[in-house]
């Protein structure tokens, strides 16, 4: 008889990986991980439709504007909101502004290849002519820095590739809570499922940037460039932020002298899959912006899990970073199954080998990451 199944891995993760062969997640199933995945992706959802339509507004109309002191009003400037701004009682449009200028730095994809292009610079051009057409000192700004307009243009463009990104996870997300109040969603293998068709059904969505000056629209990105939602916009976030991010600020040295950050940008491991909890809430933690809107927006029976805890909500931060890790392991694990390169349940043995190889490669990231941690 033909033996249609490869060995165990050896791999020092091999669980998980056996896990995601058997149709699994990288979070084990039980039912107050349902609750707190589920919980904690209908406050992020809520969240991320916030960060979308603001990063949205700022690529479309706050773009070519050097000093734009009123970015995070959407356009609805009133006092009341300035003093409820000054006061902090407000969501904190930095975070995603944080993850933008980390998918700009560390690039990836055909957006970031895109932005480099002649294409690209021709288009950013004749806006620039258009936003300036009569004010000569900023036509004289582009002449002397003719980097510097262009590079503000490119960053634009990650606002609204972010922003687009972020408003079809904020609906995957809104649409995998109400399933769950329906009694759909009752395992994290559905949970995983869910947001996996969610990519799936989008994955060809075009990612475009327009703006418009004087009533006229100019192409910043087309159509016709080929962007989609999922390679160029959904990996690139993936890399960026799950996996690589930015060392946080007072929590490890910049001095070059103390070899504390790697050299490389591709092997650094200060994602959201390898943050330590524990400092969320302390000064300069981004992911602290993030937990803080969060936890404004928990559901009743997520809130109600978390007074149940021995500190009950005097570490409410550091609770919801850890319930938000786990999610985002949910998240990865559906683009692990729709970036396999075959279905991770095929009897092809030869199938079976080249997606063993492939998943080996995952867990190598994997090794240093709180994978253990929230299946602990």
């Amino acid at each position: 008889m033909v033996n249609t199944t490869i060995q165990p891995s050896r791999h020092p993760l091999a669980e998980y990986i056996h896990r995601l062969e058997n149709g699994q997640a990288l979070l084990k199933d039980s039912p107050q991980n349902v609750i707190e995945v589920v919980g904690i992706l209908k406050s992020y959802g809520v969240i991320l439709d916030q960060y979308s339509r603001n990063l949205i507004y700022i690529a479309d109309h706050q773009f070519l504007i050097l000093f734009p002191f009123f970015k995070y009003f959407n356009g609805e400037f009133s006092i009341d909101k300035l003093l409820r701004h000054w006061n902090h009682n407000r969501t904190n449009f930095e975070y995603a502004e944080y993850c933008m200028k980390s998918m700009l730095w560390h690039g990836g994809g055909e957006l970031d290849t895109y932005l480099d292009t002649p294409e690209f610079r021709n288009n950013v051009e004749k806006v620039i002519q258009a936003k300036f057409k009569n004010n000569f000192l900023m036509l004289t700004l582009h002449k002397i820095f003719p980097e510097f307009l262009p590079e503000h243009m490119r960053m634009m463009s990650y606002y609204s590739g972010l922003g687009q990104f972020w408003r079809v996870m904020a609906d995957i997300f809104l649409d995998l809570s109400d399933r769950y109040d329906n009694g759909e969603i009752k395992s994290i293998p559905d949970v995983v499922k869910h947001i996996l068709d969610g990519l799936v059904k989008d994955a060809a969505r075009p990612i475009t940037y327009q703006v418009k000056i004087k009533g006229e629209v100019y192409e910043v990105i087309p159509k016709i460039a080929g962007l989609t939602f999922l390679m160029d916009t959904a990996v690139p976030y993936v890399e960026a932020i799950f996996f690589r991010g930015t060392p946080f600020p007072g929590t490890i040295s910049y001095n070059a002298q103390s070899y504390q950050i790697p050299s490389e940008q591709a092997i650094f491991t200060y994602g959201a899959l390898y943050a330590d909890p524990l400092p969320v809430g302390g000064a300069g933690i981004p992911p602290t912006l993030l937990m803080q809107d969060m936890s404004h927006h928990l559901p009743d029976y997520l809130h109600d899990l978390y007074r149940q805890t021995f500190r009950e909500e005097d570490d409410l931060l550091v609770q919801i970073c850890q319930t938000f890790q786990k999610s985002m392991f949910c998240v990865t694990t559906a683009a692990i199954q729709g970036l396999a390169p075959h279905p991770l349940d095929t009897i092809n043995i030869e199938e079976q080998k080249e997606n063993r190889a492939y998943l080996e490669g995952w867990m190598d990231r994997f090794k240093t990451s709180q994978i253990l941690t929230v299946n602990n």
